[in-house]
């Protein structure tokens, strides 16, 4: 399975995991002070979990799209060792990023991880616009 086929199933498995969390929080949202009421850091880190899997999910999507426009022709030479890396980068962050903000809920402590997540997240991003800046040149 090459990169961009991990990052499809990546896709799709956020997806999944947006709605199921998005399904569990609802079971209770309706209570004014679960988790500490609307505005409490552990509501607020849980919503941003689970928007994550989403949010980060399109960016997979983008991601997906630019290798598959390479793939037929449309942007050049295939991209090689930098693409890959960037896959993978985005495979971290959309792991990573839910996973944090769920710790850090359940424990504030954990919020200095978010590092992993967004450094991830950073390095594709850098990495896709690399490649694209060199194949439109």
């Amino acid at each position: 399975m090459d990169v961009p086929q991990v990052n499809l199933l990546v896709i799709w498995l956020a997806i999944a995991g947006g709605m199921v969390s998005g399904a569990v929080m609802g079971l209770a949202f309706h209570h004014a002070q679960w988790q500490g009421g609307y505005g409490s850091w552990r509501r607020r880190l849980m919503r941003l979990g689970h928007i994550s899997f989403f949010g980060l999910a399109f960016v997979n999507l983008a991601f997906v799209n630019l290798a598959f426009i390479q793939a037929v022709g449309g942007m050049g030479e295939p991209a090689g060792r930098l693409i890959d890396i960037a896959g993978w980068s985005l495979v971290v962050a959309t792991v990573a990023m839910p996973t944090v903000c769920f710790l850090s809920a359940w424990r504030q402590r954990m919020r200095h991880l978010f590092f992993v997540p967004v450094g991830s997240a950073l390095v594709a991003v850098a990495l896709t616009l690399v490649q694209v800046v060199r194949v439109s040149l």
